[in-house]
């Protein structure tokens, strides 16, 4: 099937953002469990409250110092995109619709946004839809804002909570399982998943 429109998931299907939480955290182990936590404390939020506050909440549920966590929103801007982020993105807006749909604050969209060294037309943050993915409406403000139904929308997830989330609105879901995460969470079957982003290049 081809699709009209590409929407992908920021912070683990276009940036590395592991990298960034475990050098934060100190060691891969802690930055693993930070990150889940805050994970958790976002799909559980219910209508949007700052992605900084949860941060800082994981950190401290993690039992990691405070400036733990101010140290990680300072260096926001240092993520870094996948070796090939700019080039599949490149070729596909030459190609048609992308978007962006994030689960983050407008401030922290912006500085992740920056490290992809490509403009993205349409970006949704957390932040603008009042609740965090994997509620539907992340999601379906996104879909309006590309103009695009679901089932012609294919959705690059980073992490299995966005498998489902994406499903439920009824979007087909390619997974951009970089870090080889277990399958076992899923609540729903992505209809591709790779730990590479190019071959989205011959699906669109």
């Amino acid at each position: 099937m081809k699709y009209q429109a590409v929407l992908f998931d920021l912070l683990t299907a276009l940036l590395d953002s592991w990298s960034l939480w475990n050098r934060g955290a100190g060691s891969d182990a802690i930055g693993l469990a930070w990150r889940t936590r805050y994970l958790k404390l976002a799909y559980q939020a219910g209508p949007y409250r700052p992605c900084e506050d949860i941060i800082r909440e994981a950190a401290q549920a993690e039992g990691l110092p405070a400036a733990r966590a101010e140290e990680l929103i300072r260096r926001w801007s240092e993520l870094e995109p996948w070796p090939e982020t700019y080039a599949v993105l490149r070729a596909l807006l030459e190609r048609l619709s992308v978007a962006v749909v994030t689960n983050s604050s407008k401030v922290l969209a912006t500085r992740a946004l920056a490290a992809l060294g490509v403009p993205v037309p349409i970006v949704v943050t957390a932040e603008d839809a009042g609740f965090y993915k994997s509620h539907p409406q992340p999601y379906r403000l996104a879909l309006q804002r590309l103009g695009c139904e679901p089932a012609s929308t294919l959705f690059v997830a980073g992490s299995p909570g966005d498998v489902a989330g994406a499903a439920a609105v009824g979007m087909p879901v390619f997974w951009h399982n970089r870090r080889g995460l277990s399958a076992a969470p899923l609540q729903a079957a992505p209809r591709h998943e790779c730990d590479s982003l190019w071959p989205l290049l011959e699906l669109v």
